[in-house]
């Protein structure tokens, strides 16, 4: 399985940013998608995920009613929307995939890793 991120840049604080990942190869069994982002120097922390059906996501306390998680299985796209962004939401954000059926937030539970795109705000 492969996963490309994409959709980063450089934004205002309060502004807005829609990052895609594709999925693509062994892409026939049911995987969860998880966003984990990371500032060079520190620990990767995750953001959000969702699971196959897209029935159940999570979020992590600081972006819980600013980032939106969705998927298209036919498009084989997950997306994550962040509205409201702030300073220290600045990072690299990878995709991640998980073959199952459940939405995990542990980064050791994901298998397949993008390389990730950079976010900045910054005024």
């Amino acid at each position: 399985v492969q996963l490309q991120a994409s959709g980063g840049g450089v934004v205002q604080p309060g502004g807005s940013l829609r990052l895609s990942c594709a999925v693509s190869g062994r892409t026939s069994r049911p995987y969860a998608i998880g966003w984990f982002r990371q500032v060079e120097g520190k620990e990767r922390e995750f953001v959000s995920a969702i699971n196959w059906s897209g029935g159940n996501t999570r979020y992590a306390d600081s972006v819980k009613g600013r980032f939106t998680i969705s998927r298209d299985n036919a498009r084989n796209m997950v997306y994550l929307q962040m509205n409201s962004l702030k300073p220290e939401d600045t990072a690299r954000y990878h995709c991640a995939a998980d073959e199952g059926l459940g939405v995990g937030t542990g980064e050791h539970e994901y298998d397949y890793w993008g390389r990730g795109t950079q976010v900045t705000v910054s005024s």
